[in-house]
Parts: C-alpha cells; sequence; structure tokens
C-alpha cells in the first residue's frame, strides 16, 4: 500500500457530480440488458426483474469515488479507461468477441505490409502472385476472391493495435460497442492491464499507486473516508449493487424488508462471487442432490414407461361439465401441441361416458395445424363442437361469477382446503393428463442429444399418475409440519387475488400439482441434509420453483416447444393447459450455472432483513433503487418463494423474519409512500459521513414522481447535487407501448446544517442561472470532446436533465421555502390535481434547460418565441438527424414543453424507433385551429408546404399564410427560420423544396418591403 493522506479528498468534488460518459455507460446497459441469459446475476432467479445493469452500478461506485481535477478531459478519459469503454478497451474486447473478422479490417485500415500480420487463402484468387504481395490494405477482399485470417505470429497487442484503427472508422461508440464482449465477459487483469500507468500518473499527486480497480478503490477510500470504502444499499432487493459494490473491493452493507431479496443478495455475493473452489463444492453438491432425487424416482417408476422412454414434460388441461349437454370438455384456447412437428391434440367423442378421450397426432397437415388452432376455450367461453352442434357458456357463468351488495366478486367455485392438491369429485373445474413429451430410451442410453416425441395418455401412465398423488395423499401433512411443503394461507392482494377468485385457490400449495410437489419435497429434504452447505442450495433452490407450478404455460412456437415458467412475466396468471417438468427436463434449473470473472475479493459483507428506516450501520456511500409509481408488487408475488422456504430456514437465513410484511413495505405512491421513503432517506442520511454520498436510481413512468422524490430527498436533509439519465430498459413483448426506457440517476449529499430561508420570486432567478451555467459548462466540454475524440459526450436529453439538477440543487439547499418548512410540506396529504412548489421549480428548470438548448441551425430570437408543441416538434426534428430515436426523448421533451399530446404529432410510437411525422404526412384535421399544432405557426407552416407541394401557386399560399396569421408583418422573419429548419432537417427532398421555396418568397416580401 503506498504512503497516502489519510481523507486528502474529504471535501473534493466527486467526478459522477461533474462528468459522467452518460451514452457510453447507456449503451453498454442496454448490451448487458440485450444479453438476457448471458447476465451474471439471473442465475439465482430471473423473478427478480428489477436488477440494475452491473455495468451501471460499477460507473456509480466509480463515479462517486473519483475526484475532479482541473482537467475534466482527461479526468472523463481515464474514468473510461476503468470502465473498458476507451480505445484499447474496446479494441481488447473485440479481439475477444471475434465478431470483427480480419476481412472487416482489410476493409477499413490503412496497411502497406499486410502480411506481416495477416496470413492468405488464394484458392480462388484473382489476384497474381506478385500482386498479391504488393497488396495494400484498405481492400474489398470479396472483390478477388481472396480469404485471410491472423498470421500465427502475430501477438495479442499487435492484433489490438489493427483492431482499434478499424473501430476508428465506425460512426459512434454504439457501432463499435456492439462488436465487443462486455467488460465483464473478460478476464480483468488481461483486459486492464495497460490502464494502470495512466491511471496512477493521472492521480500522481494523490500518492495513488494502483494495479487493479480493487487496489484503486481502496485507495481512493482512503482519500476521502480513511478506510476502505463502505458501500450500502438498504433497497437491496436482487443484489446488484452491493454485488457490484463488493467486486469492486468496496465493503457492503445491504438489507430489504423481504427475504427473498436478502436471499438473493446473499447468494449473489456467496454462490456468484465465491471463489471457484467453493463454486466447485456447491455445484458439486446440486448434482449429488439432483442425482439421489433421479434415483428416488427412477425406483418408484412414475417417469417410464414399459420401453424405457422417460417422460421429459406433462401436458394437463382443465375440463368442465358443460351446462346444457352434461358432457365433460377439456379446456385449452389451442390444442397445437408442436409447431416444430406439427403436432396436436384431437378430441374425440365418448358417448357412453359423456367425454372426450384426447388423442395425439403428429406430422399432421397445415389445414388440421389451422383447425387446432382454435381450442375449446375461446374469448372468455367454452366453445365445442358435438354431434355437428357448436355449444358456448361463457367461462365467468360456469364459475357463477357475481358481485355482492358491496361489489365484492364472488363465485361459486369451491376454495380449495389445507389438505388438497387436486380438484376433488364435485369441483366445477377439474384437472386431467392429455398428453406426454417422451426422451427416447435410446437416446437416453447412449448419452447422446435427446430425441422426443409426444404421445397420448395410457393406462400405465394414469396408473403412474395415480401412484404419484397416492404419494402425496398419504406426505402432504407430515411434509407440511416438516416444512418440506408449503402450508401458507394466500393473502388477498393486487397480483394474489386471482388465483383465488379463478381457481378457488387458499394456500400456495395450490398452485402446485401432485409431481411438482413430490419432485420439489425430494430436492428440498435432501438439500437441508448438507449442513455446510444448505443456505446455498437453498437459495439455488428458489430458481427452480418457478419452473414446476400450474402456472407455467406449454408455449409452441416454430423454433421453441417446452413449458414456460411462471414470472416469465410479473402476474400469477392461471392457465387452462399447463405443463410440468419431469426430472430429465427440470435439471438445467436445479443445478445453477455461474459466470467467470465475478469471484468477489474478501472484503466485509454485512446483511439485514429489516425496513429501510431500521438500519443500524454506517455507510460512506449509499446507492439505492428503491420502490416507486409503477414499482413490481414484490411483497406480493415474492409470497409464492416465501411460502416453501419460511420453515426451518438454515443459518444465516434463520436470522430473517420469513414473511412479506406487506403492510411495512413501502409501496410506490401516495401519502403513505411519502412518509415511508422521508424515514427510509432520513435514515440514510443519518448514517452516512457528512462528505457522504447517496446515488438513488428510479425510472419514471409518472411525472408527478419527480415531484415527489425531490420532496422525500428534500425532506430527509439531502441536496441534489447532479442527475443523469440512464437507458437501462429493454423492450420485449412485455414492454410494448409506451414504456420509458431511462433511469433517473440522482447524486446527492447532506445540506449544510442551519436553516435557509427564501421565496420563490428570489428562487425562480437563481435556478435560471444555475441551469444556464451548467448547461453551458456541459456544451462546452463536449463540444472539446467532439472535437478531439469524434463524437460528442451529451445529447440534449443529458443536457435537459443537467438543467433539472442545477435547478434542484439550488432548491434543495433551502430548509423553508415560502414561509413552509419543507419536511412538512413533504408529508402533507396531496389533494388531486394540486400543483406545488417543486412542481414549478421542476418546470421553470425545464423551461430554462430548453431556452439554453436552441436547436442546430434555428435563431434564438425565434426559439425564444415559441413554446409547446413547437418547440418539442422543432426539438426533436433537430435530434432526429442525429440518430435519436428512444421513445423516452420524446416523453421527456413532452413533459418539459407541456405539449399536451406528443403522440399526435408521432409516426411510430415504438419504444426504440420513434419518430416524428413529417410535415407531408399531417391530415387536415391534424392541422385544424382546434387541435394543439394546428392552432400555432408551424401548423400553418406546414398546411403551406403542403400546398406548394400539390402545386398550389406559391404566392397564393403566402397571401393566405398572411391573412391567416394577425400579426404576419411582426413574426414574418420567425416564419423564415422555421422554414430555414425544416429546409435542411426534414427527410423528403419535396418537402425541403417547398420550404425553401416558402422561405424564398416570405424573404422576398421582406426584401421588397411589402
Amino acid at each position: 500500500m503506498p504512503s497516502l493522506t489519510s481523507h486528502a479528498l474529504h471535501d473534493a468534488p466527486a467526478l459522477i457530480e461533474t462528468v459522467f460518459p452518460v451514452q457510453k455507460v447507456s449503451w453498454e446497459a442496454k448490451l448487458e440488458r440485450d444479453s438476457g441469459a448471458g447476465q451474471i446475476l439471473p442465475a439465482l432467479g430471473s423473478y427478480w426483474k428489477g436488477r440494475k445493469p452491473l455495468i451501471l452500478v460499477r460507473a456509480i461506485v466509480l463515479g462517486c469515488l473519483l475526484p475532479c481535477t482541473d482537467d475534466a478531459k482527461a479526468d472523463l478519459l481515464v474514468f473510461e479507461k476503468l470502465m473498458g469503454f476507451d480505445r484499447d478497451g474496446l479494441a481488447r474486447r473485440a479481439l475477444i468477441q471475434q465478431t470483427l473478422k480480419p476481412k472487416d479490417i482489410a476493409a477499413r485500415i490503412t496497411l502497406d505490409n499486410p502480411w506481416a500480420y495477416f496470413a492468405f487463402n488464394a484458392k480462388n484468387c484473382s489476384l497474381s502472385s506478385d500482386e498479391l504481395d504488393a497488396l495494400k490494405f484498405p481492400v474489398d477482399l470479396d472483390d478477388v476472391g481472396l480469404s485471410i485470417r491472423w498470421d500465427r505470429h502475430t501477438s495479442d497487442e499487435q492484433k489490438i493495435q489493427l483492431i482499434a484503427e478499424a473501430l476508428d472508422t465506425y460512426p459512434d461508440y454504439a457501432s463499435r460497442a456492439i462488436l465487443c464482449k462486455r467488460p465483464e465477459e473478460l478476464d480483468q487483469e488481461w483486459l486492464y492491464a495497460p490502464i494502470w500507468s495512466a491511471v496512477n500518473k493521472h492521480f500522481a499527486n494523490l500518492g495513488i499507486e494502483a494495479h487493479s480497480h480493487q487496489e484503486l478503490v481502496e485507495q481512493l477510500g482512503i482519500l476521502r473516508y480513511g478506510q476502505r470504502p463502505r458501500v450500502g444499499d438498504s433497497f437491496c432487493g436482487g443484489g446488484s449493487i452491493p454485488f457490484e459494490a463488493a467486486r469492486l473491493g468496496c465493503d457492503v452493507y445491504a438489507s430489504d424488508l423481504n427475504p427473498i431479496a436478502c436471499m438473493l443478495t446473499w447468494g449473489a455475493i456467496n454462490i456468484i462471487g465465491a471463489s471457484p473452489e467453493r463454486r466447485a463444492e456447491i455445484k458439486q453438491a446440486q448434482i449429488d442432490v439432483a442425482a439421489a432425487v433421479d434415483a428416488e424416482v427412477c425406483e418408484l417408476g412414475i417417469e417410464h414407461d414399459f420401453k424405457g422412454n422417460r417422460a421429459k414434460a406433462y401436458l394437463y388441461c382443465l375440463e368442465t361439465r358443460c351446462p346444457e349437454t352434461g358432457w365433460m370438455v377439456p379446456m385449452a384456447p389451442s390444442w397445437v401441441i408442436s409447431k416444430q412437428r406439427d403436432v396436436v391434440a384431437k378430441l374425440v367423442p365418448d358417448v357412453v361416458n359423456k367425454r372426450f378421450d384426447i388423442e395425439i397426432h403428429s406430422g399432421v397437415s397445415k389445414e388440421e395445424m389451422q383447425a387446432a388452432e382454435q381450442g375449446t376455450v375461446q374469448k372468455g367461453r367454452l366453445v365445442y363442437e358435438l354431434n355437428g352442434v357448436f355449444y358456448s357458456t361463457s367461462i365467468k357463468s360456469l364459475r357463477g361469477d357475481h358481485k355482492d351488495s358491496e361489489g365484492r366478486n364472488h363465485n361459486r367455485l369451491r376454495a380449495w382446503k389445507l389438505q388438497d392438491f387436486k380438484p376433488i369429485a364435485d369441483d366445477i373445474l377439474q384437472e386431467r393428463l392429455y398428453a406426454i413429451q417422451w426422451i427416447t430410451a435410446k437416446s437416453l442410453n447412449e448419452g447422446s442429444r435427446p430425441i422426443t416425441f409426444f404421445a397420448a395418455v395410457s393406462e400405465a401412465d394414469r396408473r403412474a399418475e395415480h401412484e404419484v398423488e397416492s404419494i402425496v395423499a398419504a406426505n402432504l401433512a407430515q411434509w407440511q409440519a416438516d416444512g418440506l411443503v408449503p402450508d401458507m394461507v394466500i393473502e388477498p392482494g393486487y397480483n394474489t387475488d386471482q388465483p383465488i377468485r379463478e381457481r378457488g385457490w387458499t394456500h400456495w400449495h395450490h398452485l402446485f400439482n401432485a409431481r411438482g410437489l413430490f419432485y420439489f419435497q425430494c430436492y428440498r429434504n435432501r438439500s437441508l441434509k448438507h449442513p455446510s452447505l444448505a443456505p446455498e442450495l437453498e437459495a439455488l433452490f428458489s430458481r427452480v420453483i418457478e419452473w414446476n407450478s400450474r402456472l407455467c404455460r406449454w408455449a409452441t412456437s416454430s423454433r421453441h416447444e417446452n413449458q414456460v415458467n411462471v414470472f416469465s412475466d410479473q402476474a400469477l396468471n392461471p392457465f387452462f393447459n399447463f405443463a410440468v417438468r419431469g426430472l430429465p427436463n427440470l435439471e438445467n434449473h436445479t443445478v445453477a450455472k455461474t459466470a467467470k470473472n465475478s469471484v468477489v475479493v474478501e472484503n466485509s459483507f454485512e446483511l439485514h432483513c429489516c425496513e429501510a428506516g431500521s438500519i443500524v450501520s454506517k455507510s460512506d456511500i449509499f446507492i439505492t433503487d428503491p420502490p416507486y409509481a409503477d414499482a413490481v408488487n414484490y411483497h406480493e408475488i415474492t409470497e409464492f418463494f416465501i411460502a416453501w422456504l419460511r420453515k426451518n430456514p438454515p443459518a444465516p437465513f434463520d436470522q430473517w423474519t420469513w414473511d412479506s410484511r406487506r403492510a411495512l413495505a413501502i409501496k410506490g405512491s401516495g401519502d403513505d409512500f411519502r412518509r415511508g421513503m422521508v424515514e427510509a432517506y432520513t435514515a440514510m442520511a443519518n448514517h452516512m459521513p457528512d462528505n457522504g454520498r447517496q446515488c438513488v436510481m428510479f425510472t419514471h413512468q409518472d411525472a408527478g414522481v419527480w415531484s415527489d422524490m425531490v420532496g422525500i430527498f428534500w425532506a430527509a436533509g439531502l441536496q441534489v447535487t447532479a442527475a443523469w439519465y440512464i437507458a437501462t430498459e429493454t423492450t420485449s413483448e412485455l414492454k410494448k407501448g409506451g414504456y420509458v426506457q431511462g433511469t433517473v440517476t440522482l447524486l446527492l449529499r447532506k445540506r449544510p446544517a442551519g436553516d435557509k430561508a427564501g421565496y420563490r420570486q428570489e428562487i425562480l432567478p437563481a435556478v435560471r442561472r444555475e441551469v444556464q451555467a451548467q448547461i453551458e459548462q456541459m456544451m462546452h466540454l463536449s463540444d472539446s470532446m467532439a472535437e478531439q475524440h469524434g463524437e460528442p459526450v451529451f445529447n440534449d436529453s443529458d443536457l435537459q436533465m443537467a438543467g433539472y439538477a442545477a435547478a434542484l440543487k439550488v432548491l434543495t439547499a433551502f430548509t423553508h421555502v415560502d414561509g413552509e418548512d419543507v419536511t412538512g410540506f413533504t408529508l402533507r396529504p396531496r389533494k388531486k390535481g394540486e400543483s406545488t412548489v417543486v412542481d414549478a421549480i421542476v418546470q421553470q428548470a425545464a423551461e430554462a434547460a430548453n431556452s439554453v438548448l436552441v436547436p442546430e441551425g434555428l435563431p434564438a430570437t425565434t426559439w425564444d418565441k415559441i413554446g409547446g408543441v413547437q418547440r418539442f416538434y422543432l426539438r426533436m426534428l433537430d435530434m432526429e438527424t442525429t440518430g435519436a430515436s428512444k421513445l423516452d426523448n420524446y416523453q421527456n421533451f413532452a413533459k418539459a414543453f407541456r405539449v399536451e399530446d406528443y403522440t399526435a404529432v408521432l409516426a411510430s410510437s415504438k419504444a426504440n424507433a420513434a419518430a416524428l411525422k413529417q410535415p407531408e404526412h399531417f391530415a387536415a384535421r391534424e392541422l385544424s385551429d382546434n387541435s394543439e399544432l394546428g392552432a400555432t405557426w408551424l401548423g400553418r407552416l406546414f398546411i403551406g408546404i403542403q400546398q406548394v407541394r400539390d402545386e398550389v401557386e406559391p404566392q397564393t399560399v403566402v397571401q393566405q399564410i398572411s391573412q391567416d396569421l394577425p400579426d404576419f408583418l411582426a413574426v414574418r422573419q420567425n416564419l423564415v427560420d422555421m422554414l430555414r429548419f425544416l429546409e435542411a432537417k426534414c427527410s423528403d427532398t419535396d418537402t425541403r423544396e417547398a420550404a425553401e421555396l416558402l422561405a424564398d418568397r416570405l424573404q422576398n416580401l421582406r426584401a421588397l418591403g411589402q
């Protein structure tokens, strides 16, 4: 350890409070999200959806520790080296990814002696030997039929240099980073080996001498706090913040009210972050448990047929008696079983028993596949054909859905009892096994890739099913008493009402059929008998539970045929047909995979299961991702797991309260939310040093959240110092539509001691000055970096967010505003539609920021005279020319400009491909005086452009504009400015020409003095 001056950086601003490479962090966060199963922590349980990307957490931790120097550009470049975002880091990442091929490099770089680095295959080459010897890059090798590869003598460092030159030819960071491995996927020592001399040189005056992130973090901690930095997270959730902070070398404090969150965080550190030797022990224990369960199942013979084939998946459906015919009718939305192999189920009437047999047919025709798509459940109705007659009955009427006098939902479904695990004879909704997917005995015996087929259910299969049910019936009460199977009641709630209402299930074990209950008690029974590894096996077991429930749908597509886990969405949806996996199909989930490069270095890790306001340990930096307005109801859905794990948990899990404690959970909006959050952040503020920092991340879909969150921090004695907007979320089938895709990242410090009172009329001018100074400083840095490195650091959204932060920095410095104490103001119940001082000042911040952010090519004088939808359209048109297409940009600026309906001017509202309507595409009604846009100057210009495109005489168009605008002479130059802007920015040639023609005519009127 070098000689360091303790607390030398005690009062130094943190890098993240001044500069942050938002666009690069956003792109890297997106790459991590898009990697799906390639992410590290979901191996413990993908059901926790809200984990923030590890790369974002790493950036925040480093940003909070690194100091600012007098050279902001150098600070930024060092930070990018530490993140693997710099030129050399990208080249190293691209080398390992191997997406950038030698032939791609040949086409992009200048190289006089390529054969010093590459070898070639001239088999189909059109060049002579002499031409080959004289070949220079760049060259399109496909044109000459030449293939090349790296020469075996070319070193990695030589390759990295050439790859870096090739990457330099790509237009922006995104197009380079997509060719690279993510930093966390690479050997950390190798990736960062070249950076330490530059890092140490940059911080030489501080005495820093580091050769790893862990060493640097510890030294920075000593310089700031006199010790290795301690990072706290009192809403630890899925554990990404404590895990990444620990991996960087920080000491860690973590807490959460929810025991499942605590277990996931514990698992992140102790399983994912375990040493290779410990992980090998854990994996072997998992294999041993799985083998023991497999041996028991094989001995019982409940998964094999008489040929030795073994079940991979069991397909079940509900069944009900039709009130019109008295027949028992199987229920499923579709009878397609496999689209890959054209497998369907067909209903065959059994007249004697007034029910349907179910046959399985493979390799059916296209017409039969289409017919099978229409199952017996369609649009909420039971629909089937019998003897040429179609019958249709509402599912709601079958259940007897109705409301009581107080508006509460009821039906005729029997409430299942504690000892139930399947329907009883008189239940309205019965259940039957209708198909099995088998793995052939031959492929099992040969150990080859499993070969499967689907078959109808035989008598032997039914006997095996009854055998499992008999075992469960005989042992369920004892298993529940021993804590191996749930006996916990399902409490009503937003998510939990559905299984109660739609199936009559009352206890959590009702969500599992006999096979699921039998398999899982086997796993738990054996896992808990490994005392030295019991907590690891228990944590890993939690990820398996959601893979064999009655809430697991059977999914078929051209690429996929398998059962899908419960929390493929964030609800508890019962299905009319579901699937249960056999053990061979479940093993992928019982033995968890762990990632490379995820070892957590030896450090202090403290974990508590408690409310956020009840923390007792100090941290230098708190980084939190709290619940907010659109939060997932984890306090409800995690009861699915708590029910299994709450009895006899191994140490250290036995120290936690195994209950969701719904009443104590901070829920995403309202007065209770604000009070709980103020208590939590006050506790954190009280448990950090005076030079400590807090970073709060929240994804805002509700404009009111801004006001609430700021008021919370204000009342907690914290002052905003910076804000950044990071694109962290990706689109999926679960997130179609207008979802915000970014995370607001607020930086806060303790507010200086003492009271500071102010009034709105004096605060607002100070806000405008601070906003303008902040944005101008950032614009200068961004322009400087663009000149030096080819692309700016910030885009307009970043600058807008910085404007908010600057305003909030001014506002949150006060303890009293307009004579009112801020704590009392924050905790006061809100009236619907009430506008607060925070709302007003945030809006002022937006207006101040946007008055500075004049679109390129539009005079500031014209920008100052327009507002609302006009500013929004021109600002977004300018941003689109830079390639911006994320919907959240449009949402943010629409709020800032107070646009009533921004979607009215959009041609596309796709999350990652949003776009404005071009002037020629607006309909007449959209430009009428009654529309938001039509009543503006810009709307009138759009009409004029459309008329010119339709070959209306330009002079007539100009005359009409002058008549429509009473202040035409006063605003004529502003109209010309806007038309010139449209001429430069619109995508359609005819529209640009029409804008140019109109601008010329209006300009000539001025020149002629008319």
